[in-house]
């Protein structure tokens, strides 16, 4: 099936909202009862679960009580790699962010002990607001859009401008590198899964390390800062809560900045892409707009886009690279898979394009 055969997906109906919880994702109701009883404040029963829809790694359950509605994030069940579904960091970062007035959800408590439900867990307060999914904004006003944009723009400066010692997390990660680090280990990660030749991914592979702006600052970095991972107020234009942390490190602020706005270089999906819509007409910031506006909040200087650009789109192909391997091999065969498998070469191609423009030749 082509792309141009694909049904369009109505995200916000697919991902928004609650579902019963699957037979395979049941809790122990009454031994998470006790347990919240024992070490969340103002805690009191009956509880009953619901599970959000949303595809995330970490399944993530509503938990309803007579006065307070609360969210359960939960390791999966089974065996896992040793740094994956890191519940814990996830948990170190909000608790950290919180108390700053940086828009995270309330931190109630993290569950170490795996017996209690069966992996490590955390639980936090339900963000009352609206989830986004698509960039274009359809069911907004122009005016609306642009404040949206802005507020996810002002937001992820105010993320940049934190310091990590001066809110604990210090030792939250390597503050120094990051994109070297991440370059070595996507290169590392292609190796691996490499399927055919691709000149372009091996010059990339070699002029990347070498061409490495100077790290302006070390920050608390999102790892996945977008749309659909943030929550906004009812009838406001405005941020209330930044999700998903999983990915969150100590890193290179402007390495995050990009790749949020990559978006305005992906396809219009019903997702985040934003490649060719009439944006000045929709209200929506071109990309110079957006950097302006990241850059007069920070102060940090214009940074190299381009450059920027062309490491995130080799880091998405390194990632793909290793989802396309797995197609081959017969481990992945979802239909989703192989359609995400072909995007390999386009990525590599757009990526090259990007580091042309930023001085490959």
């Amino acid at each position: 099936m082509s792309d141009a055969d694909t049904p369009a997906i109505d995200y916000e109906t697919e991902m928004v909202g609650t579902v019963a919880v699957p037979e395979r994702d049941k809790l122990d109701e009454s031994a998470l009862a006790a347990w919240m009883g024992a070490n969340v404040e103002g805690f009191a029963g009956p509880l009953t679960l619901a599970k959000f829809k949303g595809g995330q790694s970490n399944p993530t359950y509503c938990v309803d009580t007579p006065g307070a509605s609360y969210v359960l994030r939960r390791q999966p069940f089974g065996k896992l790699l040793p740094s994956a579904h890191a519940v814990d960091r996830e948990y170190t970062v909000m608790a950290a962010l919180g108390p700053t007035g940086f828009p995270v959800p309330k931190t109630y408590g993290l569950c170490e002990d795996p017996e209690v439900i069966g992996s490590k867990f955390f639980v936090m307060g339900l963000a009352d607001g609206r989830s986004l999914w698509d960039g274009a904004l359809p069911k907004s006003a122009p005016a609306d859009r642009r404040e949206i944009y802005h507020a996810m723009i002002d937001t992820i400066a105010d993320l940049h401008l934190k310091d990590p010692e001066a809110i604990g997390l210090g030792g939250f990660g390597k503050p120094t590198d990051y994109c070297a680090r991440q370059i070595a280990r996507w290169s590392k990660q292609y190796r691996l899964s490499e399927t055919e030749p691709m000149p372009q991914m091996e010059r990339l592979i070699e002029w990347l390390p070498q061409t490495v702006p100077a790290q302006h600052e070390s920050s608390v970095v999102h790892g996945d800062y977008r749309l659909d991972n943030m929550i906004f107020a009812h009838g406001e234009n405005r941020v209330i809560a930044v999700l998903d942390w999983e990915l969150s490190t100590l890193g290179d602020p402007i390495a995050d900045f990009a790749y949020l706005m990559l978006n305005w270089h992906n396809p219009t999906d019903g997702r985040a892409g934003l490649l060719g819509l009439d944006l000045p007409a929709l209200g929506i910031p071109t990309v110079d707009e957006a950097v302006e506006r990241y850059v007069a909040r920070t102060g940090y200087p214009v940074p190299p886009m381009d450059w920027y650009f062309a490491y995130n789109l080799f880091r998405l192909a390194g990632i793909m690279q290793g989802i396309k391997k797995r197609v081959i091999d017969g481990t992945a065969s979802s239909a989703h898979a192989k359609q995400m498998s072909e995007r390999v070469g386009p990525l590599v191609e757009r990526a090259y394009q990007f580091a042309q423009a930023a001085g490959l030749d």
